[in-house]
């Protein structure tokens, strides 16, 4: 498939914001086991944090619509359609994010509204995931991987982007966070692999020969049928070399996993904030490329016909 660019920086925007809040609130729940108590300042400024990084991600993904300014009609099949439920999951995820931001500032309890952005948090990873694994033509994307990984992948950025945080507010919690972070890395890198092994391993169900009807073994397109470029031959294909696609697959593997987990392994925890930032920047890139390389993955059947070339 074309990889979206709209779709790849808010699926990781996103993705990190909802990861950073869980970290918050997880951190507000074990203020209660402990004597160690959280500034507020962590949270409200946490809080807008999430709420820039979704509303960069909201504002990205309305370029993936033909007509932008009807938005707001995407929710209207919320009953079948996952992209409808998670057009109504991410502005209440934001509400939510919101209303415990300014209830930390105002130095308030606010457990419940914490609880319920964690919530909406997850359920919009089920969402953002589903979207995807329920288009069963793609096999590539049509499995419980597809949503799990969303999670991880963002667990893992908003944990990373959590120590730079607390690295600034709240040293006490970074070198906790920093463990958790690696384990997060190596938990997501192990689903991401899973995934492509998969893929690697899937055998297709439509074949040329079973396209045209002809059970010779060996059949070969030499023309695509079209003189011009046409939408199935721009969307459905992300017409990259082999070469290219391993590139960036490197690239996603090296700057998502193996930069960030080698640093803070080496000793990075303990860095100033703005360095644990420059790290988290160094790791969303490579989640770029990594979401650039799930899109590209999937293999639409009718990529029988409109990708080849004569």
């Amino acid at each position: 498939m074309h990889p979206p660019f709209s779709m790849i920086f808010f699926t990781t925007l996103a993705g990190a914001a909802q990861g950073l809040l869980l970290v918050l609130f997880g951190i507000q729940l074990s203020t209660h086991w402990r004597l160690t108590q959280a500034p507020p300042a962590l949270f409200t400024v946490g809080a807008l944090v999430i709420l820039v990084l979704s509303a960069i991600g909201l504002v990205a993904a309305t370029f993936h619509l033909g007509r932008p300014s009807r938005a707001w009609r995407s929710a209207a099949m919320w009953r079948t359609s996952w992209l409808s439920r998670e057009v109504i999951v991410l502005p209440a995820f934001m509400a939510a994010v919101a209303a415990w931001g300014a209830l930390h500032w105002l130095d308030t309890s606010s457990t419940v509204a914490g609880a319920i952005a964690a919530a909406l948090a997850l359920l919009l990873y089920l969402c953002t995931g589903m979207i995807y694994a329920a288009i069963k033509a793609i096999k590539e994307w049509a499995t419980p991987l597809t949503p799990l990984n969303y999670a991880l992948l963002g667990l893992a950025s908003g944990l990373l982007l959590s120590t730079a945080l607390t690295a600034w507010l709240a040293p006490e919690f970074t070198s906790t966070l920093v463990k958790l972070t690696l384990c997060a890395i190596a938990v997501a890198a192990l689903a991401r692999g899973a995934t492509l092994w998969r893929n690697l391993r899937l055998v297709p169900t439509t074949t040329t020969q079973t396209a045209i009807g002809v059970r010779h073994p060996k059949v070969i397109q030499k023309a695509q049928g079209a003189m011009g470029g046409s939408f199935n031959t721009r969307e459905f294909f992300h017409s990259k070399t082999p070469q290219a696609v391993r590139t960036i697959r490197w690239t996603a593997v090296i700057l998502g996993f193996a930069i960030p987990a080698a640093a803070l392994g080496l000793g990075a925890g303990s860095a100033p904030a703005l360095l644990l930032a420059l790290l988290f920047v160094i790791q969303w890139i490579g989640m770029l490329a990594e979401r650039w390389s799930f899109f590209a993955e999937g293999q639409h059947p009718q990529n029988l016909y409109y990708r080849s070339r004569s």
